[in-house]
């Protein structure tokens, strides 16, 4: 793909092409701010991202994720996050989403009491998706956002009481290549980030909202200084009211599970919670742990969160989190209704009604859907059991977890059925990203990049220890491309030749066998990825 380069700001080189509207993102103005966020905090960046390979060293060696003594009185201190947003005070139901036009309207208007705009697992970064994401944003708050659909000419508009917005960037992690800074790619974190809040924050605040975030992928304390630095330069810089930058940091990687505390204490003026983001989570706990053969796992479908290290995590969390005055939201339900089987699509709203009653009995102050069709069920179990706007009085003092209660792995077997399911998801999951779609409906689920990423990591893990499943045999590399093969038979029946054909899953298959027979763990799929899209 051949790319344009035009030369928007001093030391600034956009090298993505130019669409209808792109000028009114990447305005001269804009992209000296995104400047200037790399030039002061993209060293900073790649320091944690060092910091991360010296963890996953001494995690390697043998040494176990733990409390830190070094930073035990903040921990037993006595502090309280900053005041929270009238409008964040209720957040019994948040649905969560990409960010093109159709889907923000209609996320917007479903009922939750939170929009989160992904522009992270949910998106795929294509250049076009990112851009065309933040001019849908940007025309929501000038009162434009509005939608018709191409082949039923219907309208789509904001209704009078739509949801608030979040919006979540990027990790650390990952680079936006379609812009330089001095001849380097700038941080995707901070180009989602910066190009938002330039361009809306002082308009939400305006309308009685503000530039409200979810930040991911977080590891430890620092990383979250790092983010706090970023808010507090990005309020004097463009002149927004102090602290008026709001975040909730998902609790998603095993080591910041240890550093909740922490995480709270470095952003206790901009911060409103922590956000249960289970499914990254387990990924996270593989990945961290994956030279260690006492923390094999099950198949994917044995690691629910009533048991073993999701279950202490879980409640952690909620006793943290109110004891800071500060909200605990709840999971993702990735179910997505079956219109067309009644039976199977009771038995997946009991599934949903349970999880969300676990949350709700645990105390959490509200919880995530994937699907609009899901925000009802969700709201009336919350209605039902959290009538109030939430439950910081629910302080959970009865919760005591230890690290051995974080690192307990759930019970269960591996199966020829999960190493199965596991390359089927993965593979499908990532072809369609690769294509330009980061949220995937895949057998009445809604997938997104952390589904992948559970997937070759419990492959990688199973064939770096040579597991053993249920039937007796030990997962090989033999076995495992055989049944990749077969699996992709399958699917390519079940989609048809014409659709199978017509994607990208030559490549798709390739990157999931290299990153599963791979000798070392690569950190993340989307990497790679990126760069067969960028």
């Amino acid at each position: 793909m051949v790319l344009t380069e035009t030369a928007a700001a001093a030391g600034t080189v956009v090298r993505g092409a130019l669409g209808q509207r792109y000028d009114e993102i990447l305005s001269p103005a804009a992209l000296e701010f995104i400047a200037e966020l790399h030039r002061r905090f993209d060293g900073q960046r790649k320091r944690i991202l060092r910091l991360r390979e010296e963890h996953q060293r001494r995690y390697d060696s043998g040494e176990l994720p733990d409390f830190l003594s070094e930073t035990r009185h903040i921990r037993e201190g006595d502090w309280k996050v900053g005041k929270i947003p009238a409008d964040l005070q209720d957040r019994r139901v948040e649905i969560t989403g990409p960010v093109d036009r159709k889907m923000i309207v209609n996320a917007l208007n479903c009922g939750a009491k939170v929009f989160m705009a992904d522009f992270e697992d949910a998106t795929s970064p294509l250049w076009s998706n990112l851009i065309e994401g933040q001019i849908n944003l940007k025309d929501r708050w000038a009162g434009k956002l509005d939608f018709t659909d191409p082949d039923s000419g219907k309208r789509y508009e904001l209704g009078e009481s739509p949801a608030v917005l979040l919006v979540r960037p990027r990790g650390w992690h990952l680079d936006e290549v379609h812009v330089e800074v001095g001849g380097e790619p700038v941080s995707g974190a901070l180009f989602d980030f910066g190009l938002y809040v330039f361009h809306n924050a002082k308009a939400a605040i305006a309308q009685g909202s503000g530039p409200y975030f979810y930040l991911p992928k977080l590891e430890n304390h620092v990383e979250a200084r790092l983010w706090n630095d970023v808010f507090e330069f990005a309020q004097e810089s463009l002149g927004i009211p102090g602290n008026a930058i709001k975040a909730t940091v998902l609790i998603e990687t095993l080591p910041a599970a240890f550093e909740m505390d922490e995480i709270l204490y470095e952003l206790r003026e901009h911060i409103t919670g922590l956000n249960c983001g289970r499914w990254d989570y387990i990924f996270s706990f593989i990945k961290r742990l994956r030279n260690d053969p006492t923390f094999l796992m099950p198949d994917r479908g044995k690691v629910v969160m009533g048991e073993a290290f999701l279950r202490a995590y879980s409640l952690l969390l909620v006793k943290t989190c109110h004891r800071r005055g500060a909200f605990a939201m709840g999971g993702m339900a990735a179910q997505i209704p079956n219109r067309r089987d009644s039976q199977a699509n009771e038995a997946a709203l009991a599934k949903v009604r349970a999880d969300k009653e676990r949350e709700a009995g645990d105390g959490y102050d509200g919880t995530w859907v994937a699907h609009p069709d899901l925000v009802a069920v969700a709201q009336e179990v919350f209605d039902r059991l959290m009538p109030q706007e939430n439950q910081l009085g629910n302080l959970r003092e009865d919760v005591t977890v230890s690290r051995d209660d974080l690192l307990q792995v759930h019970d269960g077997e591996a199966t020829e059925a999960g190493l199965r399911e596991n390359i089927r998801v993965g593979v499908q999951y990532i072809e369609a990203w690769l294509r330009g779609r980061g949220a995937v409906p895949l057998y009445n689920l809604m997938e997104d990049a952390a589904t992948a990423e559970i997937s070759r990591a419990q492959v990688w893990q199973q064939l770096h220890h040579g597991a053993s499943l249920n039937d007796g045999r030990t997962v090989t590399a033999e076995l495992f491309l055989n049944l990749l093969d077969d699996e992709m038979m399958a699917v390519r029946e079940e989609i048809g030749i014409e659709a199978f054909e017509g994607g990208r899953f030559p490549e798709a298959i390739r990157l999931f066998r290299e990153m599963s027979v791979a000798k070392n763990f690569g950190e993340f799929l989307t990497v790679p990825a990126y760069r067969m899209i960028a």
